[in-house]
């Protein structure tokens, strides 16, 4: 059983046994390929928490509410991306195979794939619904396979073939990304206003398949001028509201969603803490919105 954290999100005060939803840390940026200090998103997250309340006036529910674990930080190896991804998926395995909800806080984007590989075994049809300002699809950055610019090509690679990746807020690639994508994802590219009837369609879909679906949130998918403190900002994304909406509308639409993370916050690079304190309330949503659908 895993032990609690000394420092936990705020209202994730519940013992290992009774909580639903179990969160933990991958502060891992090694394969960063622009501004360095993801690894430090998951503590700050963590400890600036206390800035904001357990509950939510949007969706009138507390933390408190529920039981959530705070498991604290993986403590990685820097130096090896593929054992930092093993230790990732052993944590995500003991939370799944004790049948609850992981929640795993990065860290740079390729966190996500050591997630998803422990997803996968234990629910081998699962989709992804992927929300970034990058299409994380390159075969290769530099010629390294295991980067974060990568993680959503590695991802499909060992993902069953008639599960899909739903990518939103998707606004910047290499060409040979679109490419890729028009064949092998169904990614909605944000080229304008972000459109909520797409998302409700692809819920639908979803859930008429009746399949897992596993929710990975780079927070790069907001623009800068509400989170600039983050590795590789991209202007024109959606705002707090926004992502909030999503958020609710997933959660609430009855598909089965069996784990999430949220990464890429870089807060030494917000030095006015806006960027942590809105990393923080979409955890706290996040939180919030699957342990009401748990219910």
């Amino acid at each position: 059983m895993l032990r609690p954290n000394i420092e936990n999100f705020i209202g994730c005060n519940s013992g290992y046994t009774n909580a639903g939803i179990v969160l933990f840390g991958a502060p891992f940026d090694s394969t960063t390929s622009y501004r360095p200090g993801a690894r430090f998103g998951s503590a700050a997250i963590r400890h600036e928490s206390y800035g904001i309340e357990t509950y939510s006036i949007y969706q009138d529910a507390d933390i408190l509410d529920f039981d959530v674990f705070d498991s604290g930080d993986l403590e990685l190896c820097f130096g090896s991306s593929e054992s930092a991804l093993s230790d990732i998926e052993d944590r995500a395995k003991e939370i799944l195979s004790d049948g609850k909800f992981p929640l795993m806080l990065g860290g740079e984007h390729l966190v996500t794939l050591g997630a998803v590989r422990a997803v996968i075994k234990k629910y081998p049809d699962v989709s992804i619904i992927h929300f970034d300002a990058h299409a994380d699809l390159r075969d290769d950055y530099l010629g390294a396979k295991l980067s974060h610019a990568c993680v959503m090509r590695r991802c499909l690679e060992i993902m069953s073939p008639d599960a899909k990746i739903h990518q939103f807020c998707i606004r910047s690639g290499d060409r040979e990304e679109f490419l890729f994508a028009a064949k092998h994802t169904k990614m909605h590219p944000l080229t304008g206003k972000f459109d909520t009837d797409i998302l409700r369609n692809t819920l639908k879909e979803l859930h008429d398949k009746k399949a897992p679906v596993y929710l990975t949130v780079d927070l790069d998918c907001l623009d800068p001028a509400y989170l600039p403190g983050t590795g590789t900002p991209e202007a024109g994304g959606i705002g707090f509201g926004e992502l909030l909406e999503s958020l609710v509308l997933i959660f609430s639409s009855g598909i089965n969603v069996v784990g999430a993370d949220i990464n890429e916050l870089a807060p030494m690079l917000d030095t006015s803490g806006a960027s942590t304190a809105l990393a923080c309330k979409i955890t706290r949503e996040l939180i919030i919105a699957a342990a009401k659908s748990r219910k």
